[in-house]
């Protein structure tokens, strides 16, 4: 018997939460290394600008000169809002990357102890070398996991709150360089954009139907061709969103799908608001995998039904259609 093998095994979920924080983390610093970059050109820029102007106005006095010099000072107002909220958003990032990088040595340090601990009771059980010391060894490394993945859930659920906090205080920056004419964050919806949505869609469902039958292997097992050797029904929907070209993670928890839509503003419960190539969740909210039970991307919708392709769905990528009803989905993300 593999006892390290088997004690990953036990580990599963917890190890997962540590690699998650490992990967938000290094995301986080890369984040703030760019707002550092973005804040330091602005400022640079903007003593540029106020140097070049003052050198032009001592040398030009003329009819032209005063409109020239208020549109001088607009414009290094507007540099400096932006390069300031640029060093803002720098130090929010700074705080979540802080907190993201002490919840990955958290929960590192309790998937190392777990593992340490089961794999010495197991080794226990099979150096007795009965069956009944073997199964006792197996229970006992079994009844440890729920502590250890509890410690790691925390570490996990403590870093999205950071995030989600991090990300109201961004939104709030960025409406106070949302008309500065120099780092406009927001974009107008334009007849271009519409079509290389619904561009975007029809590739996202038709990456999906491809899928089409693909069953776990063995069955039972839960090993798919698009995620952890877990649930898979978000990992393979998360798939196919990346396939097309859709910026974000592989996300093997449903209820993380729907988090990052709210975090980008893709996320609704008004279920009129779907359309083909979102995603609608399953259950009554995001919280747990008890609540947020499942995951599909829409394939269709007519009149109050409407059409999923879902992973593992009886072990496989099946197409089924339900009644668009809150009492099933409580609530979708688009693209």
């Amino acid at each position: 018997m593999d006892t390290k093998a088997a004690a990953r095994h036990f580990a599963e979920s917890m190890i997962g939460h540590r690699n998650a924080l490992a990967g938000k983390a290094e995301d986080a610093v890369k984040v703030q290394y760019a707002l550092h970059q973005t804040a330091t050109g602005l400022t640079d820029q903007h003593d540029d600008h106020v140097k070049a102007s003052k050198t032009v106005l001592e040398h030009w006095k003329g009819t032209q000169s005063e409109g020239f010099e208020k549109r001088s000072g607009r414009l290094g107002r507007q540099l400096r809002v932006t390069a300031d909220a640029a060093r803002d958003a720098e130090q929010v990032v700074a705080g979540v990357s802080a907190a993201l990088t002490t919840g990955h040595t958290r929960a590192r340090q309790a998937v190392d102890e777990y593992l340490e601990r089961a794999t010495r009771l197991l080794d226990a059980g099979v150096a007795v070398g009965t069956r009944a010391a073997l199964l006792k060894a197996v229970a006992a490394a079994a009844d440890l996991e729920p502590r250890y993945t509890k410690e790691t859930a925390a570490a996990l659920r403590r870093a999205r709150d950071e995030m989600e906090d991090a990300a109201r205080r961004l939104r709030a920056l960025e409406k106070e360089v949302e008309h500065d004419g120099v780092a406009d964050a927001r974009t107008h919806p334009t007849k271009p954009a519409k079509a290389r949505e619904r561009g975007r869609a029809r590739t996202i469902v038709s990456a999906a139907r491809r899928e089409l039958g693909v069953r776990e292997n063995p069955p039972g097992s839960n090993r798919n061709p698009y995620g952890p050797t877990a649930a898979w029904c978000s990992s393979f929907a998360t798939s196919m969103w990346r396939k097309a070209g859709v910026d974000i993670p592989l996300l093997p928890f449903t209820g993380d799908v729907f988090r990052w839509g709210q975090r980008n503003g893709k996320a609704y419960t008004k279920l009129g608001d779907v359309r083909p190539g979102d995603v609608l969740l399953f259950g009554t909210g995001p919280q747990s995998t008890a609540t947020s039970k499942h995951i599909g991307i829409v394939e269709k919708v007519s009149g109050g039904t409407v059409t999923l392709i879902e992973g593992n769905s009886g072990d496989a990528v099946r197409r089924n259609t339900h009644q668009l009803s809150s009492a099933t989905f409580y609530g979708g993300v688009h693209p």
